[in-house]
């Protein structure tokens, strides 16, 4: 089987690379299956702490999905195919610990999509990024209609919809659409903050995500109650004790997720 997903572990680090770059990492069927058991793989070492995304080659993360295979589906083919890509993209979504997409160039339709469901996303400065789907006469349909407008706002979510143009790094860091723009290599960057996340707490890491993301979509007191909840997870640990053992000895904490 050719390996469309490519997958590296060090330093509690996990980096997976859509691996396509002939096909400008187009998200097809193949590749969608083998990523989707990269995930739960993933999420469930104990030893994986933060995950990377990114693509192959030095021009396109992803292109989103791959048109020539779509060409020859019947529209029931192409629903299904739609609701493939966003089930995989929720699954990236709902990965315990934290998810940074390392945008190391182009990434438009599918592939921002895919970005959005990532808790973090840095793009090289030459990337250009949108959701282009409005100019092949359809819409987003991996989450991008309701994770962009949750991440930037309606009013310039419609506009990047409704224009169907792309950005670039800077305009998109601009608008809050990405956290950082990395001058040489997104990777590099990405890893640079995935190496300082993976040096926190593995428990508070997974608590602190959920409670932003289901508190994000309550009201504020029920928020509130939800963070309270998550905190009270992380007491009883051993992490939190030598926490406070490595803050009193002026060291670095040895955290063991326990």
């Amino acid at each position: 089987m050719t390996e469309l997903v490519k997958l590296e572990k060090h330093n509690h680090l996990a980096i997976i690379t859509l691996n396509r770059p002939e096909a400008a990492n187009a998200l097809s069927q193949d590749l969608l299956n083998q990523l989707m058991n990269t995930l739960e793989n993933i999420d469930e070492n104990p030893e994986i702490h933060c995950t990377i995304i990114t693509g192959a080659g030095e021009k396109v993360f992803c292109a989103g999905a791959d048109l020539k295979e779509r060409k020859g589906m019947s529209d029931s083919e192409t629903v299904q195919a739609v609701q493939i890509i966003g089930t995989v993209i929720s699954r990236i979504e709902k990965m315990k610990m934290p998810v940074i997409a390392a945008i190391n160039g182009a990434a438009f339709g599918g592939g921002l999509e895919l970005a959005l469901a990532c808790d973090i996303r840095i793009a090289i400065n030459t990337a250009k990024i949108g959701l282009t789907e409005t100019s092949l006469a359809i819409i987003p349909g991996a989450g991008g209609t309701q994770r962009l407008p949750r991440l930037i706002g309606i009013g310039k979510a419609k506009q990047l919809i409704y224009t169907a143009k792309p950005v670039s790094a800077e305009e998109a860091f601009a608008i809050g659409l990405i956290e950082e723009v990395a001058p040489s290599s997104a990777l590099e960057t990405a890893l640079e903050m995935g190496q300082s996340i993976v040096e926190n707490g593995p428990i508070a890491l997974k608590q602190a995500k959920l409670a932003i993301d289901l508190g994000i979509g309550t009201d504020i007191a029920r928020g509130l109650q939800i963070e309270n909840i998550c905190y009270e997870k992380t007491i009883p640990t051993e992490d939190r004790m030598e926490g406070l053992i490595a803050f009193q000895e002026k060291r670095k904490p040895m955290y063991q997720g326990k």
